[in-house]
């Protein structure tokens, strides 16, 4: 049996930039990724704190040590400069692997940095 996990999670991010005239996704900075094992293109959910928004979207790399998280195209429509989201990617396995399974959390300090 295969089961849906939790992958990755960079809990509290800070919204940085919000670009409604964009093609649509979320721009993160690269250091962000790696250490959360995120990757371009991937699947993700973004969870806005402030206003309790969920959105789905992808990752476009944004400039390492920038601390960007800018939701871009209509996703800037679900949040604001200095909103705080939880963004979370996840994983299909197989159930008895899943149960050793440890996902990649990470809580950036402030400006998203590391």
């Amino acid at each position: 049996m295969q089961i849906e996990v939790l992958k990755s999670k960079i809990h509290r991010a800070v919204i940085t930039e919000a670009n409604l005239n964009y093609v649509g996704s979320l721009t993160l900075d690269e250091d962000l990724m790696d250490r959360a094992n995120l990757i371009e293109n991937e699947k993700v959910t973004v969870v806005n704190v402030n206003n309790g928004q969920r959105l789905e979207t992808y990752i476009i790399k944004g400039k390492r040590g920038s601390g960007v998280c800018c939701l871009n195209g209509p996703a800037a429509r679900q949040g604001a400069v200095g909103d705080i989201v939880i963004i979370i990617s996840y994983a299909h396995m197989d159930f008895e692997k899943a149960k050793l399974f440890k996902p990649w959390i990470i809580f950036p300090k402030e400006g998203n940095k590391l």
